[in-house]
Formats: structure tokens, sequence, C-alpha cells
């Protein structure tokens, strides 16, 4: 622990030298302005400065891309609680209960539930980081593709089963995004499959296309003949953001689930934020008294998700960093950054290059406090979005949207997938199915099935290898019970209606 002390005074050190200090302000900065975005988010943010990296010295370029990262998860927050416009697909999530509570006047409360979440679970990430990654990276190690495919199982079956409305339409919506997944090239084989000849499916459907078509375009179509946004006639000012004691008491217990699953699930290689806020809304929602809040403005619905996938984008550098296993496409970017200022990520990166990974995780702490800093004055001009005219605001975000997927991959196809998808969420939403399911069954599916795969080739064949390890059979069992119960809520829902329509 004393040594631990040492290397991060160390890293304090490194971080606050001036030329430092200022590349992570202006990540932190940029970050945060382009995940306000609609459209925007920290994918393309950091595809776009990535060349810029080039010429620079990899301390400065590592801290200001991981800037990028983590000041665009908070902007991301604004976005998807004022407008309903995940520019970060985690933030889909938060759109499940942060919009309806802007919808109730009460978007300031969200926004600074979600600040305090943000920095709570950041600064704990951090801690792990610093006390505990040798012995996480050792755990990291343990799970295998058994295990990773019984916690991905867990998590689709959790996430089909306690979707808001009929879990049978949350099921449909999952295996939707299952099918959705399963586009472009096998993994294994190198087989192209479900392209229907269309060369632009061969790399699979673009995440980002998928989610701001979801959960962006698709509640703007509905609205389309709306004169005026939601929330224009609220008066809004800046000590709404100051939560009450009550909603504070409320919101803490899920904050600290939401963390500790971060911190979980971030030393798991190969997982994401976007899988983390899922498992830890569902988690909020299964153990909730009053599950029905969820998906109409309830608080733990916010501060679980944010406080999940802030933990997890700390705690992910370790897997990234010493073992080369990036958790999402953001992730697989910085790797892209190390290799390209020429250092190997693995173990030995934190004793041969002691300068970047402590200057990073003290960097981390330095722009947390920066984005709080920078948010509390400035989240009376994200508030003011909410006063300007629909007729205004409808074409201003398809327009960044447009620009936000188009300027990921430079490709016209997948702003037309983003028109495709936005089309089949406003028809889902007219017929009440759940979309988030969707999100879920994409992220999860491909490696949910790369990891099956994997299993069954190690074991020759034997199912039996997901039931024989102790880590894998625990999960494997959570996802039977979550079915048994499912179906035992839905028989005793049966016969209570039964009885019902029997009573005179």
């Amino acid at each position: 622990m004393h040594q631990a002390l040492v290397d991060l005074w160390y890293g304090f050190g490194i971080a606050v030298e001036p030329h430092n200090l200022m590349w992570s302000f202006v990540g932190v900065l940029v970050g945060n302005l382009i995940g306000v975005l609609p459209g925007m988010g920290s994918l393309s943010a950091i595809s776009i400065l990535l060349p810029l990296t080039y010429t620079m010295h990899a301390v400065p370029a590592f801290l200001m891309l991981a800037g990028i990262f983590y000041g665009a998860m908070y902007g991301g927050a604004i976005g998807a609680i004022l407008l309903n416009l995940p520019s970060h697909p985690p933030h889909a999530v938060t759109c499940l209960d942060g919009y309806p509570m802007t919808r109730q006047g009460r978007g300031g409360v969200a926004l600074g539930i979600t600040m305090i979440a943000s920095f709570f679970a950041a600064s704990f990430g951090i801690t792990v980081m610093v006390f505990a990654s040798p012995l996480l990276v050792k755990a990291a190690l343990a799970f295998g593709p058994a295990e990773i495919f019984s916690i991905m199982l867990l998590g689709l079956v959790a996430g089909g089963t306690m979707a808001r409305g009929s879990p049978l339409k949350g099921v449909a919506m999952t295996i939707v995004g299952l099918l959705v997944g399963a586009v472009g090239t096998d993994v294994n084989s190198g087989v192209i499959r479900f392209s229907f000849g269309l060369p632009e499916l061969s790399d699979r459907i673009d995440l980002v296309a998928l989610a701001l078509g979801l959960f962006g375009v698709a509640d703007f179509l509905r609205s389309v003949n709306r004169l005026k946004f939601i929330g224009t006639e609220t008066r809004l000012r800046l000590r709404d953001m100051r939560p009450s004691m009550a909603e504070l008491k409320q919101a803490f217990p899920p904050m600290l689930r939401g963390t500790l699953v971060g911190t979980v699930f971030g030393a798991m290689p190969g997982t994401g934020p976007t899988i983390t806020s899922f498992i830890a809304y569902a988690l909020e929602r299964r153990i909730s008294r009053s599950p029905q809040r969820f998906g109409r403005g309830a608080l733990e619905g916010v501060a679980a998700p944010e406080a999940a996938s802030h933990s997890k984008t700390q705690v992910d550098f370790i897997p990234t960093m010493s073992l080369g296993i990036p958790g999402d496409a953001v992730m697989a970017l910085l790797l892209g950054a190390l290799m390209i200022q020429g250092i190997a990520p693995g173990p030995q990166l934190i004793t041969e290059h002691a300068d970047l990974f402590w200057g990073l995780i003290a960097s981390f702490w330095i722009g947390n406090v920066l984005l709080v800093i920078l948010n509390v004055p400035l989240i009376g001009v994200w508030l003011k979005v909410l006063r300007v005219p629909y007729r205004l605001m409808f074409p201003c975000a398809m327009f960044f949207i447009a620009v936000g997927v188009y300027s990921t991959n430079n490709s016209l196809f997948e702003v037309g997938e983003v028109l495709v998808f936005g089309i089949a969420g406003a028809i889902f939403m007219a017929l009440d199915f759940a979309l988030a399911p969707i999100l879920l069954g994409y992220v999860l599916g491909p490696l949910a099935e790369e990891n099956f795969r994997r299993a069954l080739l190690l074991s020759r064949g034997d199912l039996g290898v997901f039931f024989e390890r102790p880590i894998s059979l625990a999960f494997m069992l959570l996802c039977i019970a979550l079915v048994v119960l499912q179906m035992l809520f839905a028989v005793s829902a049966a016969i209570g209606k039964r009885n019902d329509g029997a009573s005179p």
C-alpha cells in the first residue's frame, strides 16, 4: 500500500506538469462538449483526433484521448437526460428514466444526481486501479470462455425478462437484437452472413447508428408534429440541480451498487460499459419494491447505470493496458493509440512506462474534478437547450446525428442505417415494445456466441463445460432461476386474471 501511494504521488507530479495538464484539460473539455451534442460521442471524437497524436509525446497524447473518453461520458448523460439522445451507447439506459424525469420537470435533479454518481463512481474506480489492479488482473485471468458466456447469457436473460412491459415482448426484442448482431463476418470462420449482398454489412451494423436510430431518431419521428419541445415552459435554474437530502438518500444505495457492478465488470476483459449499465439497471429494477416506476422517471434508474458506466470506464483501463484486451470500440482505439506510440500493452507496461501509467491514473482524478468544475457553470447552457423551439431542435439534432454517424467511418450507408433503425424504433414504440433489449442483444450476442463456440471447441463439444466450473455454474443457475421466476409470475398473473373474471 505504501508503494502504491508513492507511485500515485509520482503520477500526480507527471499529471500536473503544465503541458500535460493543458492536454488533459483540452481532452475533458472537448469530450464534454462533444458528448452533449446529439449524434456525437467519444468514438467519433477520438477517431478524428487520433492523427493529432502521431507527433505528440506518449504521455500528453494518451492523457488527452483518455480525457475525451470520460469527458464524453459526462456530456453524453446530459444529452440523454435532456433530449433523449444517447451520444454514447451506455447512455441508452439513462434515457429510460432520465428523459421522463425531464418531462416531469425534474431534469435538473437528474443531472445533479448524475454528476454526483459519476464523480463518486469514478473516484472509487480510480482507487481500485491504484490499490487492487494486480489482484483484479489475476481475477480477470480466471475467467475463461465458459465463464464469460455464462455472464453474457445472464445479461441477455435478465435484460429480456426484466424489460419494461411484457417479459415476452422483452425476449422478442432481445432476439431481434441478437439477429441484428449476427450480421457481418463470422469471427471464427470468416464467412459473411446475413449481409443480403451488401458489402457495407460485412463489417457488422454500426453500434452508434443502431443506438442513435433507436433512441434518437425514433423519438423525433414520433414527436414530429409537436410544435414545442417538452419542457419549454419549465423554469429550470442552477439550484434545481441540487437534490434534496431525501433524493440523495434514495439515490445513494443504487449509486453504490452500480459502482460495485461497474468495478467487477471493469476487471473482466472483453466487456464494455454498455453491458455494465444494462446489468446495473436490471439489478435495480429487480430488487426494487416498486419496479413499475422504472421507465417512468425513477431516480434509481439514473443513478445506478451512470455510476456503473463511470466506474467501469476507469477500471476498464486495467485489462486494456495490462492484458491488451479492450472492453469496447473506444478502448480499442486507445489501445491503437498506445501501439502508435510504440508502447506494447501488457503487465510490463506498469514498470517500463511508469510515467504513462501513473500519470494517467492521477489525471483521472484531476480530469474528473475539472469536469465537475466545468459542468456546474455550464449547466445553465445545457438547460437552455430545452427552451429551443422544436421546429429548430428537430433539424439541428438530425443534422448532428447525421454528421456524427458519418464522421465515425465516413460512410453514408451508416447514415441510412440510422434512418432505418429510427423508423423501426418508432414502429416498435407505437406497438409498446421496449427498445433497450435490442441494443442489449446486439452488444452481448456476438460476444456470447464467440465464447460459446470457443468453450465448445476447448471441451470438444461437451456442453457440460458450462456446469463444471464453479463461476460458470453459478451464473447458469441464476439464468435458470430468472426464467423459472418469470414463468411463475406469468402463471400467477394468469390465475389472478381468471379469478377476477370469474368473480361477480
